[in-house]
């Protein structure tokens, strides 16, 4: 399980499922009580509790 201390700005996450476009990537733009996430292939925004967003989350992708 990815720890929500390791998540910042600019990280990719890669969710289990698939969103409708086939991507199963999301940039984090935003950190807080929320993440506020980018698809990576539609530029779609959605806005998810971080429990939520952790639980849907399988690997962290780190922007270095």
């Amino acid at each position: 399980m990815i720890v929500a201390t390791d998540v910042e700005v600019g990280d990719i996450l890669k969710f289990k499922k698939n969103h409708p476009c086939g991507s199963n990537t999301w940039k984090v733009l935003r950190i807080g009580i929320d993440f506020k996430l980018e698809c990576t292939t539609c530029g779609r925004m959605i806005m998810i509790s971080r429990l939520e967003a952790l639980k849907k989350a399988k690997a962290l992708i780190k922007n270095n």
